[in-house]
């Protein structure tokens, strides 16, 4: 295949619905949805021909990548290291509105749905077209280095299949007592031919889930917990959405496609969990839903109740049938809070092989990686209260401290790039990515940047939590009038006088953010106010470890 003209790379979510369209776990899609496939789908959670389908899946790509499409036109889709996977034959470039898609998908616009909050930041264009593979062996061998030993097609689970029903259990959790217990129920009403698939999701899920690497030490240290011979374990390098309801229908279609003849559905399925509520989506409205659907899935839904442990049982049974005896439970909030306090975890919860895998994984929010972000503009204090911060965690915080400054990357990192949108948006892709690689490692970055652009703060927001990092972005929201009136480096009068071009505030747009964790004006407060006001957040939030 001749090289194309045009190359996306794609996002770790793009790459895994790239890598299911291709290998047929999205059929009967066969590329990215154009516009009328993409109403259809928010509207009616159907294809346009009516074949049932809830979720949308779009290649997003920013506005200067449409402009060099045509209709036609062949896109390159490459890997992060610039490895070709795919090509994209263009039939249309659309702008969807992210909003209508996060109301309609996830039934909320409120940012708190990690759901939301990401379809809000996507880039703002569509590209649609069917995919094929760029060369014969390339997805396979991507697979080989991207994703564990356990990886199946879908047809080799239908081979292994081999007739007998196939019940496939999805979760992005590590497996505990309760999950066992339930996927065992629902094979003895299956029977003894009955096999068991534990095909766990291993793309991005929730930020501050265990990664994916834990989760799958933890399923094979169970395996011995089912009968020998009826149990295969094959990742699924599937994007969660966590849109509740309709992920669950999602799901159940896709492991239909995987041979599977019955699909477990507990109680709130991909539900992200409300910071108020509890769940966002009534705790049994995906059961709901798939039986309303079950005559067309072509899979059976199992919709099992709500297990829990009984002492006196000694076993996890149905709530329902508890008969009045005590039951015992462990959240997931007190799961974490108890590993990030290194207290015990009941035998009765999990198996010691799996909490044993998890306190070698988990960390607390804080012992976890940490991003702050400061975006505002040039002399409004971002790199004086970054510069304070980082001499406060020195000495009160055991995890090691970098300090990322906009005019220190410039010179280094970033050398030879201009101020074109491009290339600021460049230069902060390029900070995030180490911002990124500190978090990953469990160090902090501290990040004093302009950062003018939503787009491109989005972009490094979702670097660091793909990591397994905290992302804090501050807003210091000093007014130009101020930041010009300082002008320690005499930018803005050189600005004013059109000596320097792009100049964020004078001659380039800043756009402020619209939901940053903190805003900060330095105008209003003393640097010790904004400081103590900036960690006084970071202990509100468990970033930080109380001092007393």
């Amino acid at each position: 295949m001749s090289t194309a003209a045009v190359v996306h790379v794609l996002s770790a979510r793009q790459r895994c619905d790239l890598e299911l369209l291709l290998n047929g776990a999205f059929a009967p899609l066969t590329g990215f949805m154009d516009q009328a496939t993409w109403q259809s789908v928010l509207s009616q959670m159907r294809l346009p021909n009516g074949t049932l389908w809830p979720m949308p899946i779009t290649l997003e790509v920013g506005e200067d990548l449409t402009q060099r499409l045509q209709v036609g036109d062949e896109l390159r889709l490459d890997r992060e290291d610039g490895t070709p996977l795919a090509s994209l034959c263009v039939a249309e470039c659309y702008r969807p509105d992210r909003r209508q898609e996060a109301l309609l998908v996830y039934g909320s616009d409120d940012r708190r749905h990690p759901g939301v909050a990401q379809i809000l930041d996507l880039p703002a264009w569509n590209v649609a077209g069917t995919v094929q593979v760029w060369e014969e062996g390339a997805l396979r061998r991507a697979a080989a280095v991207e994703f564990p030993p356990e990886y199946r097609y879908p047809e080799e689970l239908r081979t292994l299949a081999a007739g007998r029903p196939l019940l496939a259990f999805q979760t992005r959790n590590p497996l505990h007592h309760a999950h066992i217990a339930i996927t065992r129920a629902a094979m003895s009403e299956l029977g003894e031919e009955a096999r068991l698939l534990l095909h766990p999701a291993i793309g991005p899920t929730k930020p501050g889930d265990v990664d994916a690497a834990a989760r799958m030490r933890a399923y094979r240290a169970v395996l011995p917990q089912y009968p020998e011979g009826r149990v295969l374990l094959a990742p699924l390098p599937l994007a969660m959405r966590m849109a509740g309801p309709r992920e669950a229908l999602w799901h159940a279609l896709i492991r239909r496609n995987h041979g599977a003849t019955h699909f477990v559905v507990g109680r709130a399925h991909a539900d992200a969990g409300h910071p108020e509520r509890g769940s966002w989506y009534s705790p049994f409205a995906a059961q709901e839903l798939l039986e309303e659907k079950r005559d067309e899935l072509g899979i059976t839904p199992v919709l099992l109740p709500e297990y829990a442990y009984s002492p006196q049982r000694r076993a996890y049974v149905p709530r329902a049938q508890a008969n009045g005896e005590r039951l015992s439970d462990l959240s997931g909030t007190e799961l974490r809070r108890r590993l990030a306090a290194n207290e015990e975890i009941p035998d009765w919860f999990s198996p010691p092989e799996v909490v044993h895998i998890l306190r070698q994984a988990y960390r607390g929010a804080d012992r976890r990686g940490l991003v702050v972000w400061f975006t505002g503009l040039s002399a409004s204090g971002k790199s004086t209260l970054a510069g304070m911060l980082a001499r406060r965690l020195e000495s009160k915080d055991s995890r090691a401290v970098t300090l990322l400054d906009g005019d220190v990357v410039r010179r280094f990192l970033s050398k030879g790039l201009g101020f074109s949108r491009e290339d600021r948006d460049e230069n902060i892709r390029r900070i995030g990515f180490v911002a990124s690689l500190v978090a990953r490692h469990g160090g902090i970055a501290l990040v004093a940047a302009i950062s003018p652009y939503r787009g491109a703060r989005a972009e490094a927001r979702r670097l660091v939590e793909e990591a397994g990092g905290l992302f804090v972005e501050v807003h210091v929201a000093t007014p130009l009038t101020v930041c010009a009136e300082r002008d320690p480096k005499g930018l803005y009068a050189r600005a004013q006088r059109g000596e320097i071009a792009h100049f964020t505030g004078v001659s380039d747009p800043y756009e402020e953010p619209e939901t940053p964790e903190l805003r900060l004006d330095t105008s209003q407060i003393v640097d010790a106010e904004a400081l103590a006001t900036l960690w006084n957040y970071l202990l509100t939030a468990g970033v930080l470890r109380s001092e007393g």
